[in-house]
C-alpha cells in the first residue's frame, strides 16, 4: 500500500488501463500502524473506490497531511465485513507498506460505510481480490511513483460494463465519481487486476511475464512459489458474525 499517491487536482489518480467499478462518497477512515506514522493520525473522511486492481480512499479534507491511500489487493491481510448490532457496518483488516510506498511496516484499517453498502462493497472487494490473485505470480516491484502526464480520464475509465462485471453490485452503487475529478497517467499498473496482466511489451524471456515495472521497463518472471495472500472469501469474512 502506498501512501498520497493515488490523488491530483482534488480527484482519484489512477493507471492506464486500470478501470474504477464502484465509487463511495462518505466513508470514515482510521489506522493503527505498527510503527508510528504521522499522517495516519486521527479519523479521515473522504471517498472510496475499488477498481480492477486495488482499492483507493481520497479524502475530501483538503488540508489532512494524509490525501490519498492505495490499496492493492496483494497487500490486504485477514479483511473482515462487520456487522454490529449498533452502529453502522464496517470493513477491517490489515494492510502491508509497499516498498518505496511512503511509509512502512503495516497498519490495522477500518473503513465505516455510514450511508449503508458496506457488505456489498466488502463482497466485491474480495471477489475482485480473489480474481486478481488468479494472475499473480510473483512479488510486484518496489511502488515507482508514476511518471508523464496527468490527464482526466475517458469516461469508459469510470463507468463499466455491467455486463462485463456481472459480480459488481451496481444497483447498490449506481454513481459514478463527479465530473472532472478522474485522472489518468499513461503508466500501466505494476500489477495484475481482475481480467489480467497489467500492459507491458512482449516477453521474449520465454518465462511468461508476471509483473511489469513501468520505471525500468523490466520484466518480472514467475518464480515456483508465488509469495500472495488472497484475502478472505466473502463467507470467512463474515462467518463469525452469522
Amino acid at each position: 500500500m502506498s501512501l498520497n499517491t493515488a490523488h491530483s487536482h482534488g480527484g482519484v489518480l489512477i493507471y492506464s488501463g486500470e478501470w474504477i467499478l464502484i465509487f463511495y462518497d462518505g466513508v470514515e477512515m482510521s489506522f493503527t500502524p505498527s510503527d508510528p506514522v504521522p499522517q495516519m493520525k486521527g479519523n479521515k473522511k473522504g471517498r472510496l473506490y475499488l477498481t480492477t486492481h486495488r482499492m483507493i480512499f481520497v479524502n475530501t479534507n483538503a488540508n489532512d497531511t494524509l490525501q490519498s491511500f492505495s490499496f492493492p489487493f496483494h497487500t490486504l491481510r485477514g479483511v473482515e465485513l462487520e456487522q454490529p448490532i449498533f452502529g453502522a457496518n464496517y470493513i477491517k483488516g490489515s494492510v502491508l507498506a509497499e516498498k518505496g510506498g511512503n511509509w512502512n511496516g503495516s497498519a490495522k484499517f477500518k473503513l465505516v460505510f455510514y450511508h449503508g453498502g458496506a457488505i456489498e462493497f466488502g463482497r466485491a472487494m474480495l471477489e475482485a481480490a480473489r480474481l486478481s490473485s488468479m494472475h499473480a505470480r510473483g512479488p510486484p516491484p518496489p511502488y515507482v511513483a508514476p511518471m508523464g502526464a496527468v490527464y482526466q480520464a475517458p469516461p469508459p475509465a469510470y463507468t463499466p460494463s455491467p455486463a462485463q462485471y456481472g459480480w459488481v453490485p451496481f444497483e447498490t452503487f449506481p454513481n459514478a465519481p463527479p465530473a472532472g475529478s478522474v485522472y489518468m497517467t499513461d503508466a500501466p499498473p505494476p500489477y495484475p487486476g481482475v481480467g489480467s496482466y497489467p500492459s507491458a511489451p512482449p516477453d521474449s524471456s520465454g518465462k511468461g511475464a508476471a509483473f511489469y515495472d513501468p520505471a525500468s521497463g523490466n520484466l518480472y518472471g514467475a518464480p515456483s512459489a508465488p509469495p500472495f495472500q488472497a484475502p478472505p472469501t466473502y463467507d470467512e469474512a463474515t462467518k463469525k458474525n452469522m
